[in-house]
């Protein structure tokens, strides 16, 4: 963890503990790809580095890291000196830095505001390819940006990279350095995960340091075993020989060029003429990263004219016409201080992190998930050492692993307990099952979560009823399952703790409104295992009512497209029980909406009167359509017989893409084959069933 400098500490022993951190850190990362700490702790070490070198300029050496690139190259491999130094970025944390940059850059073009090109900053392991007549001949990394390792062989082995360049409309030059990035899709980086916990060993941390391992394997065949890949997304060194010279006046020309020779070239960047534009642009990526199929930390922003790039310049480690902007971070380091466990609605038994609060993916984490015993054993987490904790987006945070450092004594390993934390019950693990689950009926916990998941916005949206409400009205006996709710009233509430009237009044209400929430809702709420939204929206689909879902049999039910003969019969099986009977007979009786026995009938009249152009046929949707909204496109598919899953296989008949479409699934159908149509194209192919003939 980064520490922040005291006012009375001498600035000349923080520098030189810094620059020694730092220094180490850089090791760790760029030459050892083994990082004792997260990306943004590294960065938050280097930034005080460089305020504090900022402020004491006289104290500045020659072999602090600022004034580097990169870092040191490993002994392993020969080292490469770059014809052309491969550069760092500066960074910049937030908008005031972002505009701070550009406003440098307007004053150095004397007041002239230049279009930018915005590209998605990779994170992965920078490369630099170097081709001659045509022909691949060297791979080598950043190093320490004058000298970098020689990974020919290893880069070899990336289908992405071209043995060869060039065409009869864009000839190869004689010499052509093109630089990129090496990475390890998300795809790639699960399937590694999947072979890795098949072979019984330690998972992988990210996809960026599993790239850069690969990279550096010995032997060649074990790097073509972990699915790379490359963006290219400039030139290095360039001689064209005798061949026609072509016209590259700006970064765009760069990049079209590259592209023409059949380099890999992302398809995301784009042009921009203000840094309004270019804020909207850092912002939309930060918002949709884990849209791509790829980890992306940031927006690489830069001049796009290559004049006003010369008039610009460098400093002595990165260039004044390019910044990059850097998303909050999605790891950090912090103190695991306890690991304890809680038990689900299932009676699953989950192990969580207790942490030292730390500040990540946008908000304070103080609390991970560990998923369950075994994963606990395999990363071997203990409390008491500095642990990785990772959060993207929305996602529940989780630990990564621990940090680990040689010849630091680490505590005793943690053991999952036997009994259950709440109502002390042996815990039982099923054999060939991952969880642990107490199997007490009358445990509390299990009460308590049934409760609160039937009240989540999920299932029944029954505002004002969380988890703290739910232990309130258990603990005054007041309700003993979901169905008791419907019988609370508001004087019940009154005499509880700390709830008056008005909280009262709006309490009844909520859970009177959701009497009449959507069938899905209500049998999602039951908490049925593998009875989930989309299972539940599908047999309602089909069946409309609570009593024909009871009435059909396991064969009728797993015949609904997108349930299956598991769902099929865990459902059949709980319907089947008599005490499950009591409890949806509760339900009937306080009036929650079981279905409409008319909807049936309207349902086969609606299917009559629309042609069945789409039976059996699979057609997935991404992106905004100018005449649907999502469900409304999913209805039109249905509506004509075909299904709309939320997926791309090799059963999808098309894939309809709209604007602003996600990467992943353009990518997986163009990978599968799979046709790719327009919103005209969808027009089309619902009238007819058919591809029109530009489609494929």
């Amino acid at each position: 963890m980064a520490e922040t400098t005291a006012p009375d500490r001498d600035p000349a022993e923080r520098l030189s503990e810094l620059r020694e951190l730092v220094a180490h850190h850089n090791e760790r990362y760029h030459s050892l790809d083994d990082p004792e700490i997260s990306d943004a702790d590294f960065d938050a070490l280097a930034r005080e580095l460089r305020a504090l070198e900022a402020e004491h300029p006289d104290l500045i050496t020659p072999d602090s890291p600022t004034q580097q690139v990169g870092g040191a190259i490993n002994a392993s491999f020969e080292p490469v000196e770059h014809a052309v130094p491969m550069m760092s970025l500066d960074n910049a944390m937030d908008r005031d830095e972002l505009v701070a940059w550009a406003d440098r850059v307007v004053k150095g073009l004397d007041g002239q505001v230049p279009t930018f090109v915005c590209e998605l900053k990779f994170d992965g392991l920078a490369m630099s390819l170097r081709y001659e007549d045509g022909r691949f001949v060297r791979a080598a990394t950043r190093g320490d940006g004058r000298v970098g390792e020689d990974v020919t062989a290893n880069v070899a082995t990336i289908a992405d990279v071209p043995d060869t360049i060039g065409s009869a409309s864009t000839p190869a030059p004689a010499v052509i350095e093109v630089r990129g990035e090496v990475y390890m899709s998300t795809s790639a980086f699960e399937r590694l995960n999947e072979r890795a916990a098949a072979a019984g060993d330690k998972p992988f941390v990210n996809p960026r340091n599993s790239a850069a391992g690969s990279l550096r394997q010995k032997d060649a065949a074990k790097t073509a075993e972990r699915e790379l890949s490359f963006w290219s997304y400039q030139l290095g060194e360039l001689r064209h020989g005798d061949g026609p010279v072509p016209e590259l006046h700006s970064h765009s020309d760069e990049l079209r060029y590259i592209e023409s020779l059949g380099f890999p070239v992302d398809s995301h960047s784009s042009s921009v003429d203000s840094i309004d534009a270019v804020a909207a642009t850092c912002l939309h990526w930060q918002e949709h990263r884990h849209d791509l199929d790829f980890e992306i930390d940031g927006v690489v922003v830069k001049v796009d004219d290559a004049k006003q790039r010369e008039l610009l310049g460098f400093t002595s480690r990165a260039p004044r016409w390019a910044i990059a902007y850097k998303f909050p971070p999605e790891e950090r380091t912090t103190t695991l201080l306890d690991i304890q466990v809680s038990v689900g609605r299932t009676g699953r038994a989950t192990p969580f992190a207790v942490l030292d609060p730390v500040f990540v993916g946008g908000s304070t984490v103080s609390m991970a998930t560990l998923h369950n015993q075994d994963q606990v054993a395999v990363k071997d987490v203990r409390p008491g050492d500095t642990v990785i904790v990772r959060k993207a987006g929305d996602v529940i945070p989780e630990v990564v692993g621990p940090v680990i450092t040689e010849g630091v004594e680490r505590p005793e390993p943690w053991v999952f307990p036997t009994n259950c934390p709440v109502c002390d019950t042996p815990l039982v693990r099923p054999e060939g099952e991952a969880d642990t689950r107490c199997v007490a009926p009358d445990c509390p916990a299990q009460r308590n979560q049934k409760i609160a998941y039937f009240a989540s916005r999920g299932a029944m949206d029954i505002e004002g009823l969380g988890e703290q409400m739910v232990e309130k009205l258990t603990d005054a006996e007041l309700i003993r399952d979901p169905a008791d709710l419907y019988s609370i009233t508001v004087e019940q509430l009154i005499e509880l703790d700390r709830i008056g009237q008005t909280s009262a009044q709006n309490l009844v209400d909520e859970i009177e409104k959701s009497k009449t929430r959507p069938l899905p809702k209500f049998l999602t709420a039951l908490g049925v295992r593998h009875f989930g939204p989309a299972a539940t929206k599908a047999l309602v689909a089909e069946f409309h009512t609570v009593d024909e879902i009871m009435s059909k049999s396991v064969e009728e039910l797993a015949a609904v497209d997108g349930v299956g003969e598991v769902i099929a019969n865990t459902v059949k099986t709980w319907f089947e029980q008599e005490a499950n009977r009591a409890y949806i007979e509760k339900f009937r009786a306080a009036g929650v909406d079981f279905g409409d026995p008319d909807a049936a009938r309207l349902a086969a009249e609606a299917k009559a009167s629309v042609p069945q152009t789409l039976e059996g046929k699979a057609v997935v949707v991404t992106g905004t359509l100018a005449a649907y909204n999502r469900e409304e496109a999913g209805e039109a598919i249905t509506s004509r017989g075909g299904k709309n899953p939320g997926s791309v296989s090799k059963k999808t008949f098309a894939l309809v893409v709209g604007e602003s479409a996600g990467a992943s699934k353009l990518t997986k159908a163009e990978s599968l084959g799979v046709p790719i149509i327009d919103e005209a194209g969808f027009e089309h192919l619902l009238a007819t069933g058919e591809l029109g003939s530009d489609d494929g």
